[in-house]
């Protein structure tokens, strides 16, 4: 079946098996005018001077007393010295500027230490695209750049502790770093390409046109009631303007002593595996990504070749505010046409990841393979769930059970073979991260992981996880490995559910809603939360955002598209789409009460085993679900929300006002049409809230 068409017929095999689940109790992070709702999105910091932010870093204190991977089939044998040749000709060949026609001599290994290795002259390589000649100044060839070629973490241990300020051993064995100003992503700052191979791509200029909006917000009067609503976040860009930027990145690596390169993979998926290049300044970069991409074994990194994807990582260099579209002296651009990012000005580390993941998101879908921001995990009986979810629903959580094996956190592939991790490791959320509530991911922060703008104790170093001093945005990066029921290799058969989580602020969703497939993609193209803003002129607001396809900062095309593809793939396999509420019930987040944690663990059990779809169901009104009548462990009265308020007329007067949040947002897809016929596309519209 083409993509874009579906019909709508379900059936589903009963699975067996009850996990345990953790919900975050966290209601998200507070929203505010001109931020995106994701997870790594934050504010820069409020310190002035590297040496103030230093100091946020430690506390005082006072002294106390006392996995391997495959043999790759073609390993060619080749001496050693030449396959280090080859290595380092083709970084040269990565780090070649545009005034010069190669890169500069590269030299692997640490300045600081002697090396026999023997320097390597500039070779001449094949352009896969035009590159303008420019004239060679006469010192080009004499710059030597040393290589620090895919270290291990030890290695990258002692550079950072030696060599970058910020740096720290924890005493769990981590590696405490601290990202500068930046503390999270720059979503205002990304740039794409345009040209012949974006042609699809759904790009943003300069003006906002009509039917993508970077972001506004309207407000309600009755009850304070406010809205955020998303769009696209590819600002277009010349490629002019990107090589002006290359050249600065470029540029500036080669005039560094030494820098990082790492050569790894994206997607556990062997037929659509992407090899990707990270070229970067800082020991902290490098091992972030060789915690998140997918480590090549000895004998695939000896056959590894040229990169499919470059990153060219400048850290804190910035770019010229003065170039063409530049609005600050940070720039994040992609360039899909010559494989390209280029970092500029920000030194937060998540910007690779996702840099990386909004390149799937075009090469993906490219060979029919539908790109997904979900978590993923998998029963002991083969049944698989995704879990979509923005900041403060409990994905992370709920993806990373016990009873179940994890496949990934956060960003997955589902192809004609079955759903597949793209990374190698997890970026987990550090604040308020206690043994009790996550004891995964606390037992995953050990030797090898980086863990972000954390505080610790200047003596002990304990790191103090409730500590907000650098910012709210802590992260931990590791190898998924380090979740002890981690399925490796990350892959696994076709989803039998997917669940669409939601923290509803504003208490009229049920605690799980039964979704036809029409309301699948309706809710998936919506990709609703709503939390607490946080208390203005002492009046509480809840905020409702709405993110396209759980993940409007990384899809490269209209959502409409995701959608169509998702909605072909869970009619084939006869996956079943689930609304499930994490968030509040009896009334808004001022009069009611978050729901059980006990409660959604019931749930998702119940969905996981298959119990839930021999359940006897009843619709709401206005937005049509179909909730269950009963479930075990679960007080009957909650799972229709107007049974828990006192209000009956506050009750629906909010449904309605949720209602038409709904459809204002769902305004800017009401002219892209899905199908040839368009029938899918009012088929979707049809799904939404009716009253």
């Amino acid at each position: 079946m083409a993509s874009g068409e579906a019909r709508f017929s379900l059936s589903m095999n009963g699975r067996n098996g009850l996990p345990k689940i953790q919900t975050d109790k966290r209601s998200g992070e507070e929203m505010k005018e001109g931020e995106i709702c994701h997870d790594d999105s934050a504010k820069p910091v409020k310190a002035q001077t590297i040496e103030e932010l230093h100091s946020l870093q430690k506390k005082k204190s006072a002294p106390t007393t006392p996995h391997s991977g495959a043999m790759s089939a073609f390993a060619a044998a080749v001496p050693e010295e030449e396959r280090s040749k080859q290595q380092l000709q083709s970084i040269s060949a990565s780090l070649a500027s545009l005034t010069r026609e190669t890169g500069p001599k590269v030299v692997k290994g640490d300045p600081a230490r002697k090396s026999d290795t023997p320097h390597v002259q500039p070779v001449r390589h094949q352009q896969h695209h035009f590159v303008p000649t420019f004239n060679i100044s006469s010192d080009s060839a004499l710059k030597f750049t040393h290589i620090l070629y895919n270290l291990s973490p030890a290695e990258l241990y002692e550079q950072a502790i030696k060599y970058e300020k910020g740096s720290f051993l924890t005493s769990s064995g981590a590696l405490a770093t601290l990202s500068g100003a930046k503390t999270g992503r720059s979503p205002r700052d990304k740039r794409v390409v345009k040209d012949e191979t974006t042609a699809e791509v759904a790009l943003v200029g300069k003006e906002v046109p009509a039917l993508f909006h970077i972001s506004f917000r309207i407000l309600r009067s009755c009850h304070g009631i406010s809205v955020m609503f998303r769009g696209s976040p590819n600002i277009e860009m010349d490629e002019e303007t990107f090589l002006i930027n290359r050249e600065r990145a470029v540029d500036y690596l080669c005039s560094l002593e030494k820098v990082f390169v790492n050569d790894q993979f994206l997607n556990w998926d062997p037929e659509n595996r992407i090899k990707v290049r990270i070229v970067s300044a800082r020991a902290y970069h490098s091992l972030f990504m060789h915690n998140m991409c997918i480590r090549p074994s000895q004998e695939e990194l000896e056959n590894f070749g040229t990169p499919d994807f470059t990153i060219y990582n400048a850290g804190q260099f910035p770019c010229n505010r003065f170039t063409h579209y530049m609005t600050s002296s940070t720039s994040i651009d992609l360039n899909l046409a010559r494989r390209e990012m280029v970092i500029l000005g920000t030194q937060y580390a998540g910007e690779m990841k996702k840099g990386l993941f909004s390149v799937m998101h075009y090469l993906m879908p490219k060979r029919q393979i539908l790109s997904l921001h979900s978590g993923c995990n998998m029963g002991k009986d083969g049944d698989v769930a995704l879990f979509f979810g923005l900041s403060g629903t409990g994905k992370t959580t709920l993806s990373t059970d016990h009873n179940r094996y994890l496949i990934g956190d956060d960003e997955h592939c589902w192809s004609e073979s079955g759903v597949s991790n793209i990374e190698g490791g997890c970026y987990a959320k550090c604040i308020d991260l206690s043994r009790e509530k996550e004891p995964d991911i606390w037992n995953a922060i050990k030797f090898g992981t980086v863990v972000e703008n954390v505080v610790f104790d200047e003596h002990t170093r304990e790191v103090d996880y409730t500590d907000k001093s650098v910012t709210e945005n802590t992260r931990a990066a590791y190898p998924i490995e380090y979740i002890p029921n981690a399925k490796i290799p990350c892959v696994g058969p076709h989803p039998k559910n997917v669940i669409l989580l939601a923290c509803d602020a504003f208490g009229v969703l049920p605690p799980v809603s039964k979704l036809t497939l029409a309301q699948t993609m309706y809710h998936f193209i919506s990709g609703y939360t709503a939390v607490m803003a946080g208390t203005v002129d002492g009046i509480k607001e809840p905020t409702a955002t709405f993110s396209a396809c759980f993940g409007a900062a990384f899809i490269m095309f209209h959502p409409t598209k995701y959608a169509a593809m998702l909605a072909e793939k869970m009619q084939k396999h006869g996956a079943t789409g689930w609304l499930v509420n994490t968030g509040w019930s009896g009334g808004s987040y001022e009069t009611g009460s978050r729901i059980k944690l006990a409660y959604t663990r019931k749930i998702i059990d119940a969905i996981h085993s298959g119990v839930l779809l021999e359940a006897n169901y009843t619709k709401t009104e206005v937005f049509g679900f179909e909730i269950p009548t009963e479930i075990e462990g679960v007080p009957s009265e909650i799972l229709d929300p107007v049974n828990t308020w006192s209000d009956k007329n506050a009750h629906q007067e909010t449904l309605l006002k949720l209602g038409g949040l709904f459809k204002k947002n769902f305004e800017v897809f009401l002219n892209h049409n899905i199908g040839t016929d368009n029938n899918l596309t009012q088929e979707i519209l049809e799904a939404g809230p009716s009253f």
